[in-house]
């Protein structure tokens, strides 16, 4: 079964939730249903909709703003699983500057690679080799996380995820 991205009263993106706790969120009545999936949920005495995206009924405030954790599946999805260095499939990640040549583990020190270049690359600089960056790192926007969570942003939910859908969002 799929996700659910669950929205804020403000339909600014809160998490994503198992379908059946989507499901109990809007029979709890403190969800009601944006957008529904082609899959159901089916009991004895019930056959629903599965939801797809859930906003609450009452806003929740958010003390901090929610970005995704430097991780391996991150740094592919915002390299779009494409090595930095040719442009070819990435199944590794690469330090630009190398961690023993004092460089950090940051969204601006790391990149998704091909095990081919990433050994090519090796514990060198950049301005040793002759490779060069497709594009240079920098952490993925705001609502990155979800693709992270999710590992595959569903097209329905990319109007609530882009800060300028914000019209399209609140009109649903």
């Amino acid at each position: 079964m799929s996700r659910a991205l669950v929205l804020n009263a403000s339909f600014e993106p809160l998490s994503v939730v198992s379908p059946r706790r989507a499901l109990v969120l809007v029979m709890a009545e403190k969800a009601e249903v944006v957008l529904e999936s082609c899959e159901r949920i089916r009991s004895e005495r019930l056959d629903l909709p599965v939801p797809s995206v859930v906003r609450l009924r009452y806003y929740v405030k958010v003390p901090f703003f929610r970005t995704g954790g430097l991780s391996r599946r991150g740094v592919f999805a915002r390299d779009g699983y494409r090595c930095q260095y040719c442009g070819r499939h990435a199944d590794s990640i690469d330090h630009v500057r190398p961690r023993s040549r004092g460089g950090d583990h940051s969204w601006e020190n790391v990149v998704a690679a091909c095990r081919r270049c990433n050994m090519a690359k090796r514990d060198r600089l950049l301005s040793e080799t002759p490779m060069r960056l497709m594009r240079p790192p920098a952490e993925p926007p705001r609502s990155a996380w979800v693709a992270s969570a999710v590992g595959h942003v569903p097209s329905d939910w990319l109007p609530y995820l882009d800060p300028n859908a914000e019209s399209v969002a609140q009109s649903a």
